[in-house]
């Protein structure tokens, strides 16, 4: 699976257009990892940098920046781990958690 194919990082806005917004930002796209419980929810991205923010929920709950290239390199038994969410419809990061 391409994690980020051309069709959908059109549809994110560009880093700091959401700026101010903290968890009403929209979360666009939604990549999780299948066989742990993390899950990144993307709001913005720089498509020269690689560069998402959005929320990041793990061990804890924040917003921050995360790289393409740091969900790509992801891999167990030689394969990419970390997924896209398909069936994600955007929604404000605030209704994220658990999602």
């Amino acid at each position: 699976m391409k994690l980020l194919p051309k069709s959908v990082a059109v549809k994110l806005p560009p880093l700091y257009s959401q700026d101010g917004k903290g968890e009403q930002a929209l979360a666009v796209v939604k990549f999780f990892d299948p066989y742990g419980s993390w899950s990144w929810y993307a709001s913005e991205f720089d498509p020269e940098q690689g560069l998402f923010f959005g929320l990041v929920a793990g061990h804890e709950r924040e917003l921050g920046y995360f790289s393409l290239s740091e969900l790509v390199s992801v891999e167990f038994a030689g394969r990419q781990r970390i997924e896209r969410d398909l069936h994600w419809k955007p929604r404000p990061l605030a209704e994220c958690a658990g999602s």
